[in-house]
């Protein structure tokens, strides 16, 4: 995100590589119907919003490319929990609505679980346990490793 461009700006540059202005309009009115608070401060500076308000605008960007792959890095952490949620709502829609593909990395286990597919568990930059998020979360380790079950 580029803190001292608005929001508007960092979801338009996103679109850079769509070229056709109606794309980039359909694009923009996605986003915003994604996460209407953007519509809301679209010409306010990114570097005002509240952290969460920055997830989505750098998540709107990251779609306004019509990606194949979306990569999430953390994208709850220094949330309060009701930001959390929204958020975690949002990649729940994006996941059911869009044919994207979602590579999340998550410490909360608990919440990477609830909405996840397939799962993979790193300890010191390897895969310890891997497999679909049913299996993982049954998993003894897992619960009481990273689930407190």
């Amino acid at each position: 995100m580029f803190p001292s461009l608005s929001v508007l700006e960092n979801l338009t540059l996103g679109g850079y590589t769509r070229r056709d202005p109606r794309v980039i309009r359909e694009g923009l009115e996605e986003v915003f119907t994604l996460f209407p608070i953007l519509k809301e401060r679209r010409n306010q500076p990114a570097a005002t919003l509240s952290g969460g308000e920055q997830q989505m605008v750098a998540i709107g960007r990251s779609l306004m490319s019509n990606p194949k792959v979306l990569m999430l890095d953390e994208p709850s952490v220094g949330l309060s929990p009701l930001m959390r949620m929204r958020i975690f709502e949002q990649i729940l829609r994006i996941r059911d609505m869009t044919n994207i593909a979602i590579l999340l990395v998550e410490q909360d286990a608990a919440d990477a679980l609830e909405i996840s597919d397939y799962a993979y568990v790193l300890e010191d930059g390897r895969i310890t346990i891997h497999g679909p998020v049913k299996e993982v979360a049954a998993n003894p380790e897992v619960r009481a490793a990273y689930l407190g079950l």
